[in-house]
């Protein structure tokens, strides 16, 4: 499903929206609420609309994280550091319900160690069911730390792997599809003209999931949305 806003600022309040109804129905229904969250300026406006909202069922919110670079959290390029400055440093929320990727640690040990952890939130579980998972698009179609012709595109068995990106010279840590397409509802949010083809190929091209990753996001249960403005929609038929 797509829905096109005009803004960012109302592409934000509905995944507000979104993410505050789910989180109420999972609570009501389960007892908690499982997210993986999304680095980048889009979700970003999404946290801090959150940041706003003491009302929601914080202490029954688990939130986990899709990807992250190899730095520590200190470091201003981490996924960790940015959710934290703009919402889970709020004291409605409980810093032991924040499950962040140890990306201090070598990268194969990061991965190995969110797995872990992943598999303590989600006990005797074959794949992990988050919730919600967010994600944004890149520019050349990747989506969490999944790259184009990255070796973690092949992964089908590993929660969470070391993805050494070349075209970047670096490593990330990442969320592979048998986890993302596992989810309950994966939500998509993508802003700006620099997105245009890249959603153009993930929506409507044919293009192999090796050379556009997002495409290959595909929830078994059929729970994908995409959020996204004017401008990222602007080269859709």
């Amino acid at each position: 499903m797509l829905h096109v806003f005009d803004e960012v600022a109302a592409l934000a309040e509905a995944a507000l929206d979104a993410f505050a109804g789910l989180a109420r129905a999972a609570v009501e229904k389960r007892g908690r609420f499982t997210v993986a969250l999304a680095g980048g300026s889009t979700p970003r406006a999404l946290y801090a609309q959150l940041a706003e909202h003491a009302d929601l069922p914080w202490d029954r919110i688990e939130l986990c994280f899709g990807d992250e670079r190899a730095v520590p959290p200190d470091h201003r390029d981490s996924n960790a550091r940015m959710v934290h400055e703009v919402l889970t440093h709020r004291p409605f929320i409980d810093a032991a319900r924040v499950h962040r990727i140890p990306a201090e640690l070598p990268p194969a040990e990061a991965a190995a160690a969110y797995e872990r952890t992943l598999r303590t939130l989600f006990p005797d579980a074959s794949l992990p069911r988050f919730d919600l998972v967010l994600l944004g698009l890149g520019a050349d179609g990747h989506t969490a730390s999944l790259f184009p012709r990255s070796p973690a595109l092949s992964e089908q068995r590993a929660w969470v792997v070391s993805n050494p990106v070349e075209t970047l010279g670096s490593e990330r840590i990442t969320l592979t599809y048998p986890v993302l397409n596992a989810a309950d509802r994966v939500l998509f949010l993508v802003t700006g003209a620099d997105k245009a083809t890249a959603l153009r190929d993930t929506l409507e091209g044919s293009a192999a999931i090796e050379d556009v990753p997002a495409r290959g996001v595909r929830p078994a249960s059929g729970n994908l949305l995409f959020l996204v403005d004017r401008a990222a929609a602007s080269a859709l038929s």
